[in-house]
């Protein structure tokens, strides 16, 4: 491991993957990069776009965000499953069959239409406004707070973690049912990836102010936008609506780090702390 504790964590990123793309066969490469939320990866994942075209690769970004299922379908799981998947976040929450689906269609070499999810309504936005990718493509950036991650031990999932899970989850069903999910279906989309990024935050314990932060930024775009806030979180909210991730970050800050190709470290301020791997 080389230190390069002056690097940026774009600098970082970038060189990875010009260095993985350099010993690749046939592309696209497709590179996962998992971060909790609030971490900054759907930021750095514009920037990447723009550095990596002055060498002259051709970046697609997949946000797993952009694959959330309607409010009727998570109606319909938190009926038929669990109530808690009324709540997009969790694995089952996502269309894992269109990621699969566009994915292969950019490897192949075909026109995909990039699909969005409009948070501020809860709600995919509609196809006239997803984005045309034309071939060819030469990185695909799949970007997501739990790309890359694997299903939890049995005995983990015996305790809850926090109060959500005492109150709304007793008797484990709604855990089971989203590792199982991330232990099958998950697991064929998460083995499309070439490489894997993570962006580890300090602990679980910041990712509530990140969160904060996130969301502030997007009330900040809609009051400029003229859009609709009733989709929008204050504090309380926020700090309830995480304890859905909170098991999973957890997870992934423990043992993602010891198998991803590049681990950037971040501190409380998202500034890389550590040497990349």
């Amino acid at each position: 491991m080389t230190a390069l504790p002056d690097l940026s964590t774009l600098d970082r990123v970038a060189s990875a993957i010009e260095r993985w793309l350099a010993g690749a066969g046939a592309t696209p490469l497709v590179v996962g990069l998992c971060g909790s939320q609030g971490s900054g990866k759907s930021t750095l994942a514009e920037r990447l776009v723009d550095r990596l075209a002055v060498t002259g690769r051709r970046t697609a970004i997949l946000s797993l965000d952009d694959l959330y299922l309607s409010g009727e379908a998570r109606a319909a799981l938190a009926r038929d499953v669990h109530p808690l998947l009324r709540t997009r976040g969790v694995p089952l929450t996502h269309d894992v069959t269109l990621g699969l689906q566009l994915i292969a269609d950019m490897r192949a070499g075909r026109a995909i239409r990039m699909p969005r999810f409009d948070k501020a309504s809860d709600e995919p936005a509609p196809q006239d406004q997803w984005t045309i990718m034309a071939p060819p493509v030469d990185v695909i950036l799949f970007e997501g707070w739990c790309v890359g991650a694997r299903p939890q031990s049995d005995a983990a999932l015996i305790h809850p973690v926090n109060a959500l899970e005492v109150t709304q989850d007793q008797d484990g069903r709604w855990r089971r049912a989203v590792n199982s999910a991330l232990g099958e279906r998950y697991a064929a989309l998460f083995a499309t990836l070439d490489r894997l990024v993570l962006l580890a935050a300090p602990d679980f314990a910041v990712v509530q102010r990140w969160r904060l932060e996130q969301e502030d930024a997007l009330r900040q775009r809609i009051v400029q936008d003229g859009g609709s806030m009733s989709g929008l979180m204050d504090g309380p909210a926020i700090t309830h609506f995480i304890q859905h991730y909170e098991r999973l970050t957890r997870s992934i800050l423990s043992e993602m780090p010891a198998r991803a190709d590049l681990v950037v470290q971040l501190d409380a301020n998202r500034q890389p702390i550590t040497p990349s791997q």
